[in-house]
Order: C-alpha cells, then structure tokens, then sequence
C-alpha cells in the first residue's frame, strides 16, 4: 500500500474511531446523569404515524410533564411530550414496547423531551455500550497501525 494512502486511510479510521469513542461516552454519561437526576414518571408508548417510524427500535413515548417557564421553575401548566427514549439500540423492537404499553423512565426536567428508559427497562444496555466500545478502539486502534505502517514506509 501506498505510504501516503495508508496515512490518510489511517488518518479516517483513527478519527472515525476517536469520535465514535466520545460519541459513546457522552451517551453513557448522559443516560447516567438523567437517570440519577432526572424525574421518574411512566410513559405511553406510542403507535407510529408512518411506516418509517417503525422501523426504528427506539418506540415512540408520550408522557405529561410540568411546562417550564423561563428561569423561575416549573409553571402551573402540564405538557404532553412526545419523543424516543435516548440510548436504545437493539436491531429490532421488542414486543414489551407495543402501543399502548406502559414504560417507566426518567427525563430532565429542564428539557422534558431528553428521556432515557429506567434501569429495570433497558435489558441489555451494557452489552451494547460494550459493542459500540470496542468497535470504537477497534477503528482506534487500525487506524494507528496504518499510520505506523505508512511513516515506517
């Protein structure tokens, strides 16, 4: 391989690789934070308005929530807040989130649509962190090699 192809090809997967690596650790560290601090309420899952809706594993929420207004805290108001739950990836979705399923989760009250599932909802979160992980080093750590391989050369 070329020196100069295998340094920039290096170069891609290394950053393709970083970025995935933050991109995960953001995620976690944001579940983590609404869950600890976040509100508990149980959410209705949703039926989808359109085809392309159910081909996405992460269902379709609806839950009330306090309306905020401005800095003085939470207003007298509810609103209905419609969303997916951040962090779920399994390829398909389960049967447990059929419409009209009742889910509990967790979501920031200054921004009500950020919800994440509960622990006890989730399954398997860590074996996916785990995967989207090492993938992550994976590219990491090829992309270095080509580098190494490209100077070297």
């Amino acid at each position: 391989m070329d020196t100069t192809t295998a340094t920039a090809g290096g170069a891609v997967l290394a950053l393709f690789g970083g970025a995935l690596l933050l991109w995960c650790a953001s995620e976690v560290r944001l579940r983590h934070l609404v869950r600890r601090r976040g509100v508990p309420a149980v959410a209705t899952v949703v039926a989808e308005a359109d085809a392309h809706g159910e081909l996405d594993s992460a269902p379709l929420l609806s839950f009330s929530a306090p309306a905020v207004t401005g800095a003085a805290g939470p207003g007298r108001c509810a609103e209905l807040v419609i969303t997916r739950p951040r962090g779920h990836t399994p390829l398909r979705r389960p049967a447990r989130f059929a419409p009209g399923a009742s889910v509990r989760i967790s979501y920031d009250p200054r921004r009500p649509s950020r919800a994440v599932l509960a622990a006890a909802e989730t399954g398997r979160a860590a074996v996916a962190d785990l995967l989207w992980t090492s993938l992550g080093t994976g590219c990491v750590a090829a992309g270095a090699a080509l580098i190494a391989a490209g100077l070297a050369g």
